[in-house]
C-alpha cells in the first residue's frame, strides 16, 4: 500500500513539473503581432537588400551552372576569371 502512494506521489510529481514547464513555455512565446514586428526589425528586410541578394543569388548559380557543364576544375582558375 505504501508503495503504490509513492508511485502515484512520484507520477503526480512529474506531470506537475511538466504541466509547469508547459504552461511557462506556452507564455513565453510570442503572439503572431510580436512575431510579425520582429520579422520587420531583421536585418536584409528592406527590398534594396532582397534585391541584391536576389542578383548574387543569380550569379552563383550561373557559376555553379557554369562549372557543372565544363570538365575543367573551376576551383583552380584565377580570380577575377572570364569565358
Amino acid at each position: 500500500m505504501a508503495s503504490t502512494q509513492r508511485v502515484v506521489k512520484a507520477v503526480a510529481g512529474m506531470v506537475g513539473i511538466l504541466g509547469l514547464g508547459v504552461g511557462l513555455w506556452a507564455a513565453m512565446t510570442p503572439d503572431e503581432a510580436q512575431l510579425k514586428e520582429r520579422i520587420k526589425d531583421l536585418p536584409r528586410s528592406s527590398p534594396q537588400q532582397r534585391a541584391e541578394r536576389r542578383h548574387l543569388n543569380a550569379q552563383v548559380m550561373a557559376t555553379i551552372k557554369e562549372a557543372a557543364e565544363t570538365n575543367e576544375n573551376v576551383a583552380r582558375r584565377t580570380w577575377p576569371w572570364h569565358k
